[in-house]
């Protein structure tokens, strides 16, 4: 990942909403949620939601699948892969074992 799709993706994780819509995707994950769910269960109008996934899919966080008249949202677990990585690439002195997440539930 160029430092550039790094920012870009810190930046669409920056704000509060996003954040949010991000981690309800990845507890969905591999499904994913149509965005009538996605409002639902965040409690946000739908011009703000579609404002919010079009930011984290520019980033490469969120891809997106037409079902009919729905549209499926996916977190892009690759694209999350890729900055975890990113950020610890040269961890703990070039040993990035070192500092592998700790994926607990």
């Amino acid at each position: 990942m160029e430092i550039k799709n790094a920012v870009t993706a810190l930046a669409a994780l920056a704000q509060e909403s996003r954040l949010a819509i991000f981690r309800l995707l990845v507890q969905n994950a591999p499904e994913g949620l149509t965005a009538g769910l996605i409002a639902e269960q965040l409690a946000l109008p739908a011009p703000t939601l579609s404002f919010h996934l079009k930011t984290l899919a520019q980033a490469g966080l969120v891809n997106t699948v037409q079902e009919g008249r729905f549209v499926r949202y996916r977190a892009e677990i690759e694209g999350i892969n890729a900055l975890i990585g990113f950020l610890t690439d040269d961890c703990c002195g070039g040993h990035p074992e070192l500092c592998t997440p700790n994926l607990k539930k």
